[in-house]
């Protein structure tokens, strides 16, 4: 089974949209795809594929209520099915208070003898679900922050994949990776690999091609480098759906700089699935 979470320190590096379309690449490669959003912002996952989920519903069963163990439901009824051939779990806005809600839960199955681990609780509720059964690939995409959401989303996937920007700001980002997984595989006690970085955004300026080369020379994955795709991507969220659907759907005429950066998320979905398979 292939898990893994897209995640960045950074915001505004493409991180939703990049998992969208890897998910979207994904199936067409045939795969069983599922993607959990985490992410408790307005302009998440959830929107961006046109999923209408009552994220403002106090009362409604979400997937914040299945993290502290207190459902209204079967976990797969909150799986919607999308227009591009994978799954989601949407997003809630009760995920913005999952720290505190956590603790609670955690003190409350202290009080009661039971044991209750705040950071493995999604890889639980999958497996509960039996959600490995089902899918073959589950996407995670959680905050551009640490916390609770991102801890959970690494115990359950055990992997990553990182967009981050050539710039100076990028670069240091980049650098400091192998700190951050260090530091999160201490602090889960598990083993944390990175399957792929994405240099997104990418100009054609002499600085951006020194920093992408900067980036092989620290020995990470770098299968693909996405250029700079604001029309295309922006088109993404103007009409909530992928690269692919818009392209094919709402594009009046064929742009062959955007089918080749289509070709590039294909060819990092097959990479990730071979390096995350293995």
């Amino acid at each position: 089974m292939l898990t893994y979470t897209t995640y960045s320190e950074a915001g505004g590096v493409g991180k939703s949209t990049l998992t969208a379309n890897l998910a979207d690449a994904h199936a067409q490669q045939g795969r069983d795809v599922l993607v959990v959003d985490l992410d408790p912002q307005q302009g998440s996952l959830t929107y961006l594929l046109g999923i209408t989920a009552p994220r403002d519903d106090g009362e409604a069963d979400n997937i914040a209520r299945h993290l502290i163990d207190r459902p209204k439901g079967n976990f797969t009824d909150l799986i919607h099915e999308t227009p591009f051939d994978f799954d989601i779990v949407p997003s809630h806005n009760m995920l913005e208070s999952l720290p505190k809600l956590l603790t609670k839960a955690e003190d409350m199955a202290e009080d009661l003898g039971e044991s209750f681990d705040t950071n493995d609780r999604l890889q639980q509720v999958l497996a509960d679900a039996n959600i490995p059964d089902e899918y073959d690939t589950v996407i995670i995409d959680p905050p551009a922050t640490a916390g609770p959401h991102l801890y959970n989303a690494l115990s359950a996937t055990r992997s990553l994949v990182l967009p981050v920007e050539p710039t100076g700001k990028g670069i240091q980002s980049v650098e400091g990776i192998q700190d951050m997984v260090m530091n999160l595989e201490t602090a889960l006690e598990i083993d944390i690999g990175v399957l792929a970085i994405i240099p997104n955004g990418v100009g054609q300026t002499t600085n951006q091609e020194q920093y992408l080369e900067q980036i092989r020379e620290l020995g990470y994955h770098a299968p693909i480098v996405l250029r700079d795709r604001s029309s295309l991507f922006e088109g993404c969220w103007d009409k909530r759906c992928t690269a692919f659907y818009y392209v094919g759907y709402h594009r009046n005429r064929r742009r062959d700089y955007e089918v080749g950066t289509l070709d590039k998320i294909r060819d990092l979905a097959a990479h990730i699935q071979v390096v995350g398979d293995q």
